[in-house]
């Protein structure tokens, strides 16, 4: 099955099913649908950075700090999370990804609308990434994505990053430091 065939739910503002549509369609008509990102890192701690591919039907060819995509009609946002972690980082047995929070991604400049949750695993085992998915990856420590994301975009060498990706990120980096604070880091 191709990827634009693939049925998803869509969803409302308050992440209720309300239609069933193949991805293509979601996307072109800029449908709120559900997917998940699953940050993950080595047992150093350094974080897995990926370069999609340039056939990706969503964000071609540009740099996330997530694996993850989208959930599948009737499928549950912890079951995809590992089903789309093991299936990006090509490796099976993969703990479970931990559920930190759900964020819901507007954006009209990109068309692009969704519910997601967010999860971190840590992969201890050597990654051997989907061709079809990633075109480059690496594990880098934390401080060098910070730094590639302070690149201004467009500039010489600067990395064009998933908006829906670095939105996640920075909600990442909020509910860590509510954490830090003494607070639950509320989800929503």
């Amino acid at each position: 099955m191709r990827a634009a065939d693939e049925i998803l739910d869509i969803v409302d503002e308050n992440d209720h099913v309300i239609a069933q549509v193949p991805r293509g369609e979601a996307y072109v008509k800029g449908l709120r649908h559900r997917s998940v990102f699953v940050f993950v890192r080595d047992p150093g701690g350094r974080v897995f950075i990926h370069r999609r591919t340039p056939g990706k039907l969503a964000f071609p060819s540009m740099y996330d700090m997530f694996v993850g995509g989208v959930v599948g009609a009737g499928e549950e946002y912890d079951e995809a999370a590992l089903r789309e972690a093991e299936e990006e980082l090509g490796v099976s047995g993969l703990d479970r990804p931990v559920p930190l929070f759900s964020l819901r991604y507007e954006s009209a400049e990109v068309g692009f609308r969704a519910w997601s949750r967010v999860y971190e695993v840590v992969c201890a085992v050597p990654v051997n990434p989907q061709a079809e998915e990633v075109a480059w990856h690496a594990f880098v420590p934390e401080e060098e994505l910070e730094r590639r994301l302070a690149e201004e975009p467009g500039g010489p060498g600067a990395w064009e990053w998933v908006p829906d990706g670095r939105a996640a990120y920075e909600r990442l980096k909020a509910f860590r430091a509510a954490g830090e604070a003494g607070g639950a880091g509320a989800a929503g």
